[in-house]
């Protein structure tokens, strides 16, 4: 029997690790690479073939939707499963919409997890009961959206930030943007979220389920926007 070679990319060894664990114990499935950043997945994806793609959001190094953009453009026939800390509502619509073919968050059982990797080598799609609802709903696109649905990939990433108390600064860091481009952001995002200041975005993101606790790597300057 042929086995699936799956590259797992998590910037936690004890997540690498289980999966390494699970995968090595299913006869159809081979833990076959691992990265634990941005720059080294990218590495990885470009230097072979691989069946499929294991992926945590929040990786070091880069942007986590724009990540899943870079290995598209790398390797466009590689199926990406998103294996995520982040609830549904906060990003399995965009994660899909930048090219991935799952999206699974880490409060799973084994099960599923196999479920998931194995449709998702296949060339199918797995999504839950909750994100297939998500997906209609963004299809039809009411003309009452939420906000925040209408933010674009960067808007929605800083947004994500700011409501956790992060500075304009270590936000230009993370993404390697000016102070001034990461300032226009917020002004649009402000904009159009209907919102006059970061209070406010708070209780938004607070009262639609929109604010979760980072991983540590994200933590970077918690200080007041500047």
């Amino acid at each position: 029997m042929t086995r699936v070679q799956v590259l797992v990319a998590d910037d936690h060894g004890v997540i690498r690790n289980g999966l390494k664990k699970i995968l090595d114990d299913t006869p159809d499935l081979e833990f076959a690479g691992e990265a634990c950043d941005g720059k080294s997945v990218l590495e990885k994806v470009r230097e072979r073939s691989w069946d499929m793609l294991i992926l945590d959001l929040s990786m070091p190094g880069r942007n986590g939707l724009e990540l899943i953009k870079l290995i598209k453009e790398a390797r466009p026939p590689l199926p990406i499963l998103i294996f995520s800390m982040h609830q549904e509502e906060q990003y399995a619509v965009r994660a899909l919409r930048a090219g991935a073919s799952g999206y699974l968050t880490k409060e799973f059982d084994g099960d599923l997890l196999l479920s998931a990797i194995r449709k998702v080598a296949s060339g199918g799609v797995y999504v839950s009961t909750k994100v297939a609802e998500l997906l209609a709903s963004d299809v039809s696109r009411p003309l009452q959206a939420p906000p925040h649905t209408l933010l674009s990939n960067r808007e929605y990433e800083v947004f994500t930030r700011l409501v956790r108390g992060i500075s304009l600064t270590a936000i230009a860091y993370e993404f390697s943007l000016s102070i001034k481009t990461v300032s226009t952001h917020k002004s649009h995002l402000f904009e159009k979220m209907g919102v006059i200041n970061q209070s406010d975005l708070v209780r938004y993101a607070i009262n639609h389920g929109l604010l979760d606790q980072e991983p540590d790597n994200l933590r970077i300057q918690h200080s007041s926007t500047i």
